[in-house]
């Protein structure tokens, strides 16, 4: 057993895979979800934008 045949052996490259051809009807339901993921970003960036929800923390009393 020589040490060049020891360790792991490097994996076949893949064959590069052919493009589809994307009709009307995928290219509308791509470009829906791109308008959807849109916005939720935006949603998800204002709900940042205010504090916690529901959760108030630990309340602190008035008495010093």
């Amino acid at each position: 057993m020589s040490g060049r045949e020891g360790g792991k052996k490097k994996p076949l490259k893949a064959p590069k895979k052919a493009g589809k051809d994307l009709d009307d009807d995928d290219i509308a339901f791509k470009e829906k979800q791109k308008a959807e993921q849109k916005a939720m970003e935006q949603l998800k960036a204002k709900a940042q934008g205010k504090g916690p929800m529901g959760s108030s923390g630990i309340k602190k009393s008035g008495k010093k």
